[in-house]
């Protein structure tokens, strides 16, 4: 990310990144703050081939927050960043981290998730209109649950859907609650998804990822950047959204969403502070 960071017209480069890192911080930082980050690094710019960067560097300075994994096999990450203040997140955008993926779980209770995540990932006969479908019975099944939960454009093609809930769940508990919800949506709509674990056996379907919900298996956070022409970010979106003709999953770019987030402010704030019970699905 030394030079040009993101096609566009004209490109993005890391000076607009870090402006943009330097003014989403402290939005982005209650949903990273306490958790382990997975950073996906693209030091080369998005034209090069990125990478997956869990290890916290030796040459990080000594105030950025850190965690060390006790449970960590050898060869795997043992100690990792934790972003527990604004500039650790510009910290990662000047190491190359165009996207942030916090865990789940924060590093006090590792085995205990905080969120239970539904991933909409289209195939390659999804269409968008597909994918509001599928998000729409969501909706429409957590309302009718009284669950509390929103959902966030991935700036790629995807949506997903994150459910705040009380301390002492496990990823077993999340997982299997996920997939009821996920299971009971496709029935109404089978013919758009696959529950196939292969790509190609899904033919062109999407899948309900339950999945997701296992530890140190991560999404990206709300307003990180992807890598994509013109640098699109992960934005959360209120559930009316769902209905407006000109949602997409890459409509906001680091360019054009703080003028969304001044006009509207952020969706996913009224998950902070709602941890619920999982209701029972029958």
């Amino acid at each position: 990310m030394t030079r040009c960071s993101c096609p566009g017209d004209p490109p993005v480069t890391k000076r607009e990144l870090l402006a943009y890192t330097a003014r989403i911080a402290p939005v982005a930082l209650p949903y990273v703050e306490g958790r382990a980050l997975n950073m996906h690094r693209y030091p080369d710019g998005v034209e090069a081939k990125g990478f997956w960067h869990k290890e916290r560097p030796a040459h990080a300075p000594d105030w950025l927050g850190a965690w060390d994994n006790a449970e960590a096999d050898e060869g795997e990450t043992e100690t990792y960043v934790v972003a527990d203040e604004p500039a650790a997140l510009m910290w990662a955008a000047n190491f190359g981290a165009l996207e942030w993926h916090p865990w789940t779980s924060r590093t006090d209770a590792p085995h205990e998730p905080t969120y239970a995540l539904v991933d909409l990932d289209p195939g390659s006969s999804t269409s968008w209109e597909d994918l509001l479908v599928l998000a729409r019975l969501h909706r429409t099944a957590l309302d009718h649950l009284g669950v509390t939960a929103r959902a966030k454009v991935t700036g790629r093609r995807g949506i997903q859907i994150w459910v705040p809930v009380v301390a002492g769940y496990s990823f077993e508990d999340t997982r299997a609650w996920v997939e009821k919800l996920s299971r009971t949506v496709g029935t109404v709509v089978p013919e758009l998804v696959s529950w196939k674990w292969e790509v190609k056996a899904r033919k062109g379907l999407a899948r309900l990822d339950y999945t997701q919900n296992a530890i140190n298996k991560t999404l990206v956070a709300p307003w990180s950047p992807r890598p994509g022409p013109g640098a699109p970010v992960s934005v959360p979106i209120t559930w009316d959204e769902l209905d407006d003709p000109d949602l997409r999953p890459d409509r906001w770019t680091v360019r054009s969403v703080l003028d969304r987030l001044d006009e509207e402010g952020d969706p996913f704030r009224v998950l902070l502070g709602a941890a619920q019970e999982l209701p029972e699905i029958t």
